[in-house]
Parts: structure tokens; sequence; C-alpha cells
């Protein structure tokens, strides 16, 4: 290719280079009204440009020729110059640099579909799953080619699971993603406007008749709740199917009354577990039936239990001795671990996700315990003096609150611990009252929410180590509390249970009932809570009924996936059997249903 050709194609290429330009700058009036300029999309002119180039360069690489980098119009302007050179061989070399240049060239331009034809369809989709929903809805207004790659099911069925919506499903259970992504937004937003309306339908538990509530405990939709008459109840509020089942605790029935009261129950998915006065423990298998599969005994009243949630380990802790058990291969159970502390434990929680070693923490007084199955206890805080008032644990952190007394008084604080460092990462707070309760499992990143005597309830920024927010909440102080990604729910001492978007710092509603709130769990779409009286003694029967009812504890259970008023919701008594016992004086019962404060 001589000098004279070079100039040629130099020279008619720049024409219509102008040419296409001043088209499309009289075409922009006209079209900005029919589609979105490119800028707005996602993928913007300088993404896309870059992208093309790369591409090219890669094209080049396969062809055996070396990339060339970008040039600057100095640059383009010496290599112009120097194509002009009079030999041959410099001519060629030239000829290839001006068509590198016209490929970059037709990178800067917007309307070119060049790569559209040669990019394979899976290298979009590699590209496109960095997007999220505003993006990909974007980029499908760009062409047709690109509203295909972005309404791609692969695509759809990432971001309902990156959202959490239909965990469990496959690729291959609906055929359309992006409807299904649609639905489960729109759920969404109604399950959080019936929140914060109190729209949804109220239920309250069938309780035992002649006995006092002990403890409550629920997961996922399944409660389970002892009484004084060693009763054990499990509800699957998720069926709608309040007449709950006995589980059956194998006591000799020679005796009829004399059953101990029942201290603790704690359930997960497939386990239920209750811990008697008399140091007895049953575990119940829920898919094979009431009777238990396992009975232990401590020589001693059972101080605490714990249940981890992830698989079936059962931890308790009697006297001066904290047992871990779980079953073998050939499900047998067995003691897994067997600890010594040296005072009496106050609160016990299993650490979760753990892998095939269980690990617990558990607060005696002053002292905080690291239990690990192959490892002896090791103590993982202690100062004399200051006496631990809650706890709570994650997968890798333990938090607790430390009260504090002496001559020196620091204010009451939570310690935030690492449980693989063992070593203390935050001290949060400064309060005058007793922290109460804390959570920190369910709470969101970087987020922990706590309840103080005080009457307040904090939310703790882990990034700060400072109080984000404080509420007062409750008269009598606050006894639990859990928190998601926008909305705090509260139990006070007083009975009450208040629900706050702590986004707006705003008290969405409350509901109150005559005993403290010793349990409350939520999801999305339910709320559980239970009321527990103080003192567990059974009234004698010949008293009326409705009064003995004031006395024996309640449970409730929220359901908001119901897009109905929970005030005009359908009782409790007209969803279970005719029972002329349990609906005597019922109508005395009818002020919460109806209370519309």
């Amino acid at each position: 290719m001589d000098d004279h050709s070079l100039d040629e194609f130099r020279r008619r290429w720049q024409e219509e280079l102008a040419q296409a330009q001043a088209l499309r700058k009289r075409r922009r009036p006209e079209t900005a009204e029919r589609r979105p300029r490119r800028s707005e999309v996602a993928l913007g002119r300088g993404e896309q440009a870059s992208g093309y180039l790369a591409l090219a360069q890669g094209l080049l690489e396969g062809a055996g020729r070396p990339p060339a980098p970008r040039a600057t119009r100095a640059e383009r302007q010496d290599a112009a110059s120097r194509s002009r050179s009079p030999p041959a061989r410099e001519a060629a070399g030239g000829g290839e640099q001006l068509v590198d240049q016209l490929i970059r060239d037709l990178n800067e331009m917007d309307d070119v579909p060049f790569f559209d034809i040669q990019l394979p369809y899976e290298l979009a989709i590699n590209i496109f799953q960095y997007l999220d929903r505003k993006d990909l809805g974007r980029c499908a207004q760009v062409s047709k080619t690109w509203k295909v790659i972005a309404e791609d099911e692969v695509l759809w069925y990432r971001l309902c699971r990156q959202e959490g919506h239909l965990p469990e499903s496959s690729i291959s259970d609906y055929s359309c993603w992006k409807l299904i992504f649609q639905e489960c937004r729109a759920k969404e937003h109604m399950l959080r406007t019936n929140w914060k309306n109190r729209r949804g339908a109220v239920s309250e538990l069938e309780h035992v008749p002649d006995a006092v509530l002990c403890d409550v405990h629920s997961h996922d939709g399944v409660v389970i709740a002892g009484y004084t008459s060693g009763d054990v109840r499990v509800w699957d509020t998720r069926t709608w199917d309040y007449t709950a089942p006995f589980l059956d605790s194998e006591y000799e029935e020679d005796e009829p009354g004399m059953q101990p009261y029942v201290s603790f129950v704690r359930i997960n998915s497939s386990l239920a577990v209750a811990a008697y006065e008399d140091g007895f423990l049953n575990i119940w298998d829920l898919r094979t039936g009431k009777y238990p599969i396992h009975r232990f005994e401590h020589d001693a009243r059972i101080q605490a239990l714990a249940l981890s949630q992830e698989d079936a380990t059962v931890a308790t802790a009697s006297a001066f001795d904290v047992v871990m058990l779980r079953p073998n291969d050939e499900g047998y159970w067995q003691i897994a671990a067997e600890f010594e502390v040296q005072k009496l434990v106050d609160y016990l929680e299993i650490v979760p996700d753990t892998g095939r070693y269980p690990v617990a923490v558990a607060t005696a007084g002053d002292l905080v315990y690291l239990l690990k199955a192959e490892d002896s206890a090791r103590t993982l805080h202690y100062v004399y003096g200051q006496p631990v008032t809650c706890l709570d644990v994650s997968a890798n952190q333990a938090a607790f609150g430390v009260k504090s007394l002496g001559w020196v008084y620091e204010g009451n604080k939570i310690l935030v611990y690492s449980l693989e460092a063992e070593r203390c990462l935050s001290k949060l707070g400064n309060a005058l009252g007793d922290f109460t309760c804390v959570n920190l499992r369910d709470s969101p990143p970087n987020l922990m929410v706590s309840g103080n005597m005080d009457r307040r309830v904090r939310i703790h920024d882990f990034r700060t180590d400072k109080i984000a927010l404080s509420l007062s909440a409750h008269q009598l102080g606050v006894s639990a509390v859990q928190m998601d990604d926008w909305k705090i729910v509260s139990g006070g001492e007083e009975g009450l249970v208040s629900v706050w978007d702590y986004r707006m710092n705003q008290k969405l509603w409350e509901v109150h009932s005559r005993h403290p709130v010793r349990h409350l769990s939520f999801n999305s779409h339910s709320l559980i809570t239970a009321n527990v009286p103080y003192e567990r003694v059974v009234r004698n029967t010949d008293l009326d009924f409705t009064a003995h009812r004031r006395h024996r504890g309640l449970i409730h259970a929220y359901e908001f996936a119901v897009d109905r008023l929970a005030l005009q919701s359908t009782l409790p008594v007209c969803r279970s059997s005719a029972d002329p016992t349990a609906g005597h004086g019922y109508a005395l019962a009818l002020a919460f249903p109806q209370d519309r404060s």
C-alpha cells in the first residue's frame, strides 16, 4: 500500500465518520422522547467502549497479533506521520496501525451493535450477573439482544436467592423467575405494611386447665410450652392448627397430680426438650411421635438448658456440672462432653455452626466459660464482683451484660468477645441499670440490640462502639427484645409488647397482657409472644375458671401474611372444637382482641 492509497483511505474514512456523527446529532433530539439515553444505562459509553476495546484486543491476540494499547491524539498523529514514510515495509505497518485506530474509533461511537453479535451469550451472562434489578431493567431497554440477556432466568433466579426469596427452590421449579421475583417483592411490601398497621390475625394458644405456664420457646413458627402440671404441649402455628398435642413424659401414673414442674423447654426443627424440677430431662423427636427418645437424669435441679438450632446437641447445667448430649453415628444418645465449673450456672448457650465438636458458653456469677467438647472448660472472662446479667452468642462472638459493683463504678456494660481469639472486642454502653436481655444472633450485621432495667432499648453499633439509638420503651424494665433490618419488637416486665420502626424512631403499636413478657420471636410474617407469671402456684380448682385464667399465663401468635385486620380476625374459640369447659366465661376475655390502643 503506497502513500497515496493510505492518504486517500484516511481522507474517505474521516469524511464518512464526520457524516455519521452529524447524522447522529440530528437524530438525537427526535429519539430522546422515544428511548432512554445511553448514559443512563448501567453499562455506559465509557464502560462499553473499554469493554469493546478489551474484546478487540482479545480477538487480535487470538489471531497471533500483539494487542495495541489505547493511544492519545498526539500519539495517533505521530503514528500517522510515520505511516507516510517511503519504505513499503513501514507503509504496511502504518496500514495495520490505521486498522487498529479504526477499531478504536468504532468503540467510541454510541450506536454500533458490532460486538452484540460477536460476544458469546455465556460471556454476556457472566457480565450481567454483577448487575442488580434496577440495572437489569435499564439494560433491557437498550436493544432486543440486551433485553433477551437481561431477562435470562439464571440472572433472576440468582437475584431471588440473594434477597432471600425461596431459598430452598431450584431453577427448574418455575418458568419465569422475573415474575416470581416481582411477586416476592410485592408480598414483602404487603408484609411490611401489615406489620406497620397491625393488620393480620391474632390468636391465643389454648392453655392447659388448672396449670400455670412455666416456660415457652419457639422455632420457625413451632411453639413449645411447659406447665406446673408437668405437661408439655407443642403448637404448629404455620398450619393454623392450634389443637396442640401433649408430649408424653412417661411418669408413673400411680400418683396423679404429683408430677414435677417443667423448668425449661427448648425446640428446634426436629427435637423438643424439657427439663423438670426433679432433675430429669426428656428429649422428643418431633418426626416420630409423642414419646421420648431419650431420658437423662441429674442428681440435682437443672439450672440451665440449651438446644442447638442447627443439629441435635443438648446442653444442661446442674449443680457444678455442665453436660453436652448428642447422638452418635448409630443414633444412640450419649454424653459428648462433661465439664466442672466453680459456681452455679446462670445462663447457657450453644454456639451455632461449630461442626463435629459442639461448643457452648456458660455464665456462673462473675465467670464466663468457653466449653469445647474436645477441651476442658476455659475461662473466657472474669472480673471479681461483677456478675453477668444476660448472654447471647453467634457463630464467632459472645455478648453478655456485666453489672459494675465496688468502689470504682464504671457503669454497667455489654462486653463482646471473639470466640476464636478469646479476647474482648468491644465494651458497649454505660447504663445505670442492669442489662436484662441482649440479642446478637438475630441482629443485622454490625448491630446488636439490648434491653435494660432503666426502661430503655438500645441499638449498639460495632463499627463505632457507640449507641446508635436509645428508646424509652417499658416502665418496669425490658425483659425480651429482637430486631431485624427495620423494626424492633420489645417486651417488658409490665406485660407490654411494643413494635418500633427504629429508622424513623417511632413506635408503631403495642399490646398489653397481665404478666411479664418472657419470650418473643418473630420472622417476616409472624410473631410469637409469651407472658409467663412470676409465681408458679396452682390455684384452687374450686375457684371460678375465669378467675383462674388471669394467673395461668398467655401465649399469642400473630400472622401478618393474612391481609385482614387483627381486630376483626377469627377468635380462637371459633376455630377450636366445642368444648363447654374451655368455652365457659370466654366473653370475659374479649378485651384484648377488641383493644384499639
